[in-house]
């Protein structure tokens, strides 16, 4: 259930990868929950408190639709697509569902298919489909057949409302956007609620409406290996900023880590990125966009800033696997330093 929690004064949230730094007077209205696997806060200027909180609570509950329509290892509409995908069955969809499949198709292709919500299985078999990630590496046999099998988004059929998968391996798994969608989602029933001036956040997927007390919301970007804000970025009225990372959900097995990142390319997890983040202006579907985008600029390796362009994003950080830190000038322009702190690389 959504946890209230009273208005704050100062305003100085913690998230991983990102702080929420707001500094605001009353009325300041915010709001809780756990879902998309992560935590997940909604904060809001409204003329009351007790209407806003109504409002609040109303989004946090389409999250939690979402959240268990969409789901890739609990029962879910999406599991009942791959099991009927690995029968080479055909299945009616909901409106909702088709347009998440055409928008995962597109970026997957603008995105050299880096980005491919087809890959669930190669998922699962790096122990990612679970709320806790045992140290073991998957049976080579298996891995290998899987790769050799090559599921990819591209290999659904879409026929009106019906889909189906060319490829029996093919499992939809929508964690490289559900959460963006959701940003997207929140702002626009904010919006018809009335609500101008709020602060969305899922798990460091952060989205501005408005401004606080006509100041923009500030958010700080963490270091994935350090405590403490790296650099800190003003955020305008529907502008969303999405990460990824190495740090979050990942395992260590004989001194090497291996997080959630798959490249469908080589089977397995990245390992020369620490973490990536994207800034993206204002613009329909900004949410979206911020999610995804991070994913296949992270499994670009060097050639991030060129897979960057190919997604249509300027403003992007990115920390190496030796923790050098490299950045956009059109992001740096806009970024403040914390102390002792400076980019190696900046490029245009």
């Amino acid at each position: 259930m959504p946890r209230l929690t009273p208005p704050w004064r100062t305003f100085c949230l913690l998230v991983l990868p990102l702080w929420l730094l707001a500094c605001s007077q009353p009325p300041l209205t915010r709001m809780e929950s756990f879902v998309f696997g992560t935590r997940v806060e909604i904060v809001a200027l409204g003329a009351s408190e007790a209407k806003t909180q109504e409002i609040l609570a109303n989004v946090l509950r389409d999250f939690d639709r979402l959240h268990r329509t969409y789901h890739a290892w609990h029962g879910s509409d999406l599991m009942m697509l791959n099991a009927a995908f690995a029968k080479g069955e055909g299945v009616k969809v909901e409106d909702e569902m088709l347009s998440l499949l055409r928008h995962a198709q597109t970026y997957a292709a603008k995105g050299d298919y880096l980005f491919d919500p087809g890959i669930g299985q190669l998922i699962k078999l790096w122990g990612f489909h679970s709320d806790s990630y045992a140290p073991h590496l998957p049976d080579a046999d298996t891995l290998a057949q899987l790769r050799r099998a090559h599921p990819s988004v591209a290999d659904v059929e879409i026929k009106g409302h019906e889909v189906r998968s060319r490829n029996p391996a093919v499992a939809l798994d929508f964690g490289g956007l559900a959460k963006g969608y959701a940003l997207d989602r929140a702002r626009k029933l904010l919006l018809e609620a009335g609500i101008k001036d709020a602060l969305i956040n899922i798990g460091g997927n952060v989205m501005a409406l408005g401004s606080k007390a006509g100041q923009p919301w500030t958010v700080g970007i963490q270091h994935p290996r350090q405590s403490g804000a790296m650099a800190t970025l003003a955020l305008y009225d529907g502008e969303a900023i999405g990460t990824s990372g190495d740090y979050q959900r990942f395992f260590e097995l004989n001194g090497t880590r291996y997080c959630h990142l798959i490249d469908p390319h080589s089977g397995a997890p990245a390992r020369h990125t620490q973490a990536v983040t994207v800034l993206i202006t204002a613009q329909p579907e900004a949410g979206l966009l911020s999610d995804v985008a991070s994913k296949p600029v992270f499994l670009a390796a060097e050639h991030w800033r060129e897979m960057a362009s190919r997604m249509g994003v300027s403003h992007v950080l990115r920390v190496a696997a030796d923790g050098k830190i490299a950045v956009t000038e059109p992001l740096r322009a806009r970024l403040r330093w914390g102390d002792n702190i400076q980019p190696d690389q900046v490029v245009p």
